[in-house]
């Protein structure tokens, strides 16, 4: 297409910059708009993707049908089945009627697939069988229906990646890939910075009816020399801060610093082997991984002290060691009284007392649960029964420790 033509879909769509990599991206689309092609928009968050499905509708045969915008991952595990294919009526709890679902409604138009990667599996096989058949079938049903539907996906993550570990099937990921678009995050687009800035400055000052600010050339230095972590969305949100906060309508390199976050690459601490995930299963493995140092710690000092013990008892006895203390049988004892877990007490008389024989040093055998409901118990302890303090201890949300606390009858 030709540069004016290329402009003309900028300003009908609202895309602002002249880099090569977004005008290509444009031309892509537009290019391929008119046939029925599945295309996959992939970009970092924030970058403007939700703009590009909307120009393959309108420049395509179906852009008098409907268009829908899916957010996948806005939408629940249990109910995205439902939203996307529809179901019938007592297909499920709370299914008091019949409903459509995204596809048919969509039927002979164009239905975006935003943040795609998040579908779990089952209904990624749902939609793969759609992008291959054009079939689907309801839940709660076991009636095949057709629909006729352009499909155009989004994702602002690796679905490489996302494929080797497992979390997205590659048959799928092949399908929607037929033709990819690319769109380039802001810090690699240069002086369209400088004009997104001056565009959203003009539009928040006569929404907020205030002078535009102005950015002198050491600003524009600053504002393209800046990572832009959160690209389009972030420069947006920081031109309406300052905006509104700042009297002095022309904005210098220290001001504008002052509102952009620093980009030293700080880390909060992790433990080493935990998998990072979202939602309650990260805690959980967090949860878990402290236990297990902890009974590690434990076992380490039942040893340490079955170690001083045998040694002063040897002393007493002037028996020879000839084999290392966590070897050495425990001394014999009149009466040995078998005993869990180890209890220290400190020394209070004038001479060393006699110190409690044990025996020989068995490691316990805890479940996880076991473990969980003891260390949660002594977490509420420490803090006198206040969960606020004992959940921020534990390094698990405060509804997670409510849960557990009723879970184990710790209440």
């Amino acid at each position: 297409m030709t540069k004016a033509e290329i402009q003309q879909v900028k300003l009908r769509f609202g895309i602002i910059g002249n880099t090569d990599s977004l005008v290509r991206a444009i031309d892509v689309a537009i290019q391929v708009a008119p046939t029925d092609l599945s295309v996959l928009i992939t970009g970092e968050s924030g970058v403007g993707k939700e703009s590009f499905p909307q120009i393959i509708h309108q420049f395509s045969r179906r852009k008098h049908g409907q268009y829908i915008a899916v957010n996948c991952g806005a939408i629940p595990e249990g109910t995205i089945d439902s939203e996307l294919f529809g179901h019938e009526k007592g297909a499920f709890t709370g299914a008091i009627g019949e409903r459509k679902g995204y596809f048919g409604e969509a039927d002979g138009g164009t239905i975006f697939l935003d943040e795609v990667g998040e579908l779990p599996l089952p209904t990624q096989a749902r939609l793969l069988r759609v992008l291959e058949s054009g079939e689907f079938i309801k839940v709660g049903s076991s009636k095949v229906q057709k629909t006729d539907v352009r499909i155009v996906a989004a994702t602002n993550v690796n679905l490489s990646n996302a494929i080797a570990e497992g979390r997205f099937r590659e048959d799928l990921f092949y399908r929607l890939n037929t033709v990819p678009i690319q769109i380039p995050p802001l810090r690699k687009r240069g002086d369209d910075v400088v004009l997104l800035f001056r565009k959203f400055a003009s539009d928040f000052a006569e929404q907020y009816r205030l002078p535009a600010i102005q950015l002198p050339e050491d600003a524009r230095k600053v504002l393209v020399a800046y990572s832009w972590p959160g690209n389009v969305r972030q420069l947006k949100n920081i031109t309406e801060q300052i905006s509104i906060i700042e009297t002095n309508r022309e904005i210098n390199s220290t001001i504008l610093q002052s509102y952009l976050p620093q980009q030293s690459a700080q880390r909060l601490p992790a433990l080493f082997g935990v998998k990072q995930s979202k939602g309650f299963e990260s805690e959980r493995e967090i949860l878990y991984q402290v236990l297990f140092d902890m009974r590690q710690d434990v076992t380490e000092l039942k040893r340490l002290v079955h170690d001083i013990m045998s040694e002063r008892s040897v002393g007493a006895t002037s028996v020879p060691q000839s084999t290392p203390s966590y070897y050495t049988p425990a001394p014999v004892v009149t009466q040995p009284q078998p005993v869990s877990t180890i209890n220290i007490h400190p020394v209070v008389s004038k001479q060393d007392e006699d110190i409690e024989d044990t025996e020989e040093y068995v490691e316990e055998s805890l479940s996880l649960d076991d473990l969980e409901r003891e260390v949660i118990r002594k977490a509420l302890d420490k803090h006198h029964g206040k969960r606020k303090a004992a959940a921020q201890d534990l390094n698990i949300s405060e509804r997670t420790l409510y849960r557990k606390i009723k879970e184990y009858g710790l209440d």
